[in-house]
Parts: C-alpha cells; sequence; structure tokens
C-alpha cells in the first residue's frame, strides 16, 4: 500500500517516513514538500537504508503526481509551535496553509477508500476542517490525536515505576492540548492497576500527568521540535489502517455522540481500520474523567466556530 506525507521534508514527516520505513508495512512512501531540496535529501537519506529493512518505493514528487494513487495521504505540514504557545494559538497561523493543502488535494482527488490522517497543529481543529473540506466521508478522515500523548504517558508512567514500557497501558482523550484528560481508571502495567506497586501515589501520578501535558512544550524547549515519538504515534495509526489491524487507538474524530459529545473533533478509544474509524468505543469512566472529556469538547468549540467561518465551511 502506498502512504503520502505532505510536509516530509520535515521534522515531523520525516520521522514518520523513518519510522514506517522501519515498520516496512507500507509498499511505497512518497514524501511532498514545498523545500523540494531538503525533501529529496529526507528521501535519500531514507532510501539508503532500505537494503537493511524494507523492500520499498522511496519516492519524491507532486500532488498530481501521488495523491490520486495513494492509499493513505498523512499532513504533517505546518508551523512549528513556540515553547510558550499553546496548540490552539497556533490556529491563525496555520488554517490559511491547511486550508490551501486541502484544497490541492480535492483539486488533483483522493481514491475512494484513501484516509487522510491529519498531523498538523491544532489537530482537532484541522481534523474537523478536513472532514469538512474533502470529498471523502467522516470515518475516513483521522487525527493523530491524543495516540501521541497517550505513549508519552505511558512512557512516563513507565519510566518512574521502572517497569515494561510495552506492558504499560494508559490513555489520553479529549484534546491533544489543554484540555486533554488522563484515564487513570484503566491504567496498568501488566495488567495490575497502578496501586500494587509501591512506589505509586496519587502525588506521583499528578506529576507524571503535568509532564505528559507539558512534554510538547519540554522537548521544543530541548531541541527544537518533537519527530522520533510522534514519528512512532503516527505508524500506529497507520499500520492499523495498512494492515486493517482494528486497533482501539486515541485519535481525534468528528464526534456523533460518543459521550454525549457532537460536531467536535477530539479523541476517544476508536477502532482504526481500512475504512478508517469503524466504532468508538464508550469505556467505562469515573465521573471525574466523563466530565473532563465533555469539558474538553467545550473548550474547543467556540475556537472551532470561529475559524469555520472564518473558511466559511
Amino acid at each position: 500500500m502506498k502512504v503520502s506525507i505532505i510536509g516530509g521534508g520535515g521534522l515531523v514527516g520525516s520521522c514518520a517516513a523513518f519510522a514506517l520505513q522501519c515498520g516496512g508495512k507500507a509498499r511505497e512512501l512518497a514524501l511532498l514538500d514545498v523545500n523540494e531540496n531538503l525533501v529529496a535529501g529526507q528521501a535519500l537519506d531514507i532510501l539508503h537504508g532500505g537494503p537493511s529493512v524494507a523492500d520499498q518505493v522511496i519516492a519524491t514528487g507532486t500532488y498530481e503526481q501521488h495523491i490520486p494513487t495513494s492509499d493513505v495521504v498523512c499532513i504533517t505540514a505546518g508551523l512549528r509551535r513556540k515553547p510558550d504557545e499553546s496548540r490552539l494559538d497556533l490556529i491563525n497561523r496555520n488554517t490559511d496553509l491547511f486550508v490551501q493543502i486541502l484544497a490541492q488535494i480535492n483539486a488533483v482527488g483522493l481514491k475512494s477508500s484513501a484516509i487522510v490522517l491529519v498531523v498538523s497543529n491544532p489537530v482537532d481543529i484541522l481534523t474537523y476542517v478536513a472532514a469538512k473540506k474533502l470529498k471523502i466521508p467522516n470515518s475516513q478522515v483521522l487525527g493523530l490525536g491524543t495516540q501521541l500523548d497517550s505513549i508519552r504517558f505511558c512512557s512516563l508512567i513507565a519510566d518512574n515505576l521502572k517497569v515494561p514500557p510495552t506492558q504499560t497501558k494508559a490513555l489520553i482523550l479529549g484534546e491533544h492540548g489543554d484540555s486533554m484528560v488522563p484515564i487513570w481508571s484503566s491504567a496498568t502495567v501488566g495488567g495490575l492497576p497502578l496501586e500494587k506497586f509501591a512506589n505509586w501515589n496519587h502525588n506521583v501520578g499528578n506529576q507524571i500527568f503535568t509532564r505528559t501535558k507539558g512534554s510538547g512544550a519540554e522537548v521544543i524547549s530541548k531541541k527544537g521540535g518533537a519527530g522520533f515519538a510522534v514519528g512512532i504515534a503516527i505508524r500506529d495509526v497507520i499500520e492499523s489502517v495498512i494492515l486493517d489491524q482494528r486497533r482501539i487507538l486515541p485519535v481525534s474524530t468528528v464526534q456523533a455522540g460518543c459521550y454525549g459529545i457532537r460536531d467536535v473533533a477530539l479523541s476517544v478509544p476508536t477502532v482504526v481500520g481500512r475504512a478508517g474509524s469503524l466504532d468508538r468505543l464508550e469505556l467505562e469512566l469515573w465521573p471525574k474523567e466523563l466530565q473532563g472529556i465533555r469539558s474538553s469538547a467545550t473548550a474547543l468549540r467556540p475556537t472551532l466556530d470561529t475559524i469555520l467561518k472564518r473558511i466559511g465551511a
């Protein structure tokens, strides 16, 4: 299957391409970027590693050459968030660029079965915009949402408890941003609740979540931008599509009633397969977690309404 990455020359796009190369599940990776020289260099660097990893086609080119034949289109293009800037503050700087990208996609056309994965921030707002603007069903438009936050969350829990990261399961739901919600009620390590571990307590949990919430800004301040983990998070979603794995992932989609939320894009447990969003599942949550998710939707609504009016959607 073929994956096209719009913004493939940038840090996030190139890390996504590398993660997908290492996964070896995509047959063809097409890297698209306005900076033709940079994206050519990224593609060449990835191409060089192929003999030790996977038999894949690594390409660059134009929308016309690649978008109509792509099974998955991943949009990572966008301006970087500043260390002291919230993801929602990015909206005015990124919306115009994003709408132009969507117009170019519509102009060349998508396969009827294509899945579009939005990574550009603020991802929940832009996922909703993509669902409204693209000529495919809403179920085929996914946002990376809190998949990245969730694996960051798990990594920090595991690091603190000195337990295997792969056996650590915990979710962040809601907005990929300031109103994100930690789901402590279902967090486990090896199937055991966190309370079973001697060095776990409420204060430790609060510290871990605070660091998770600020992880994006922390990485930006220390190295200029996140790349490796977001590339892995993107691979998680795209491989679930490619392989029709039907994994339950916290991705952003336009909601139609899950937890009583409608007409806003945010992350809930979502079954992801070849056709995109196949189902949304309502975990049994603590009351404060449920209220947090609903509050997250409320927090997104004013900005979304402003943007929709601005772009005429």
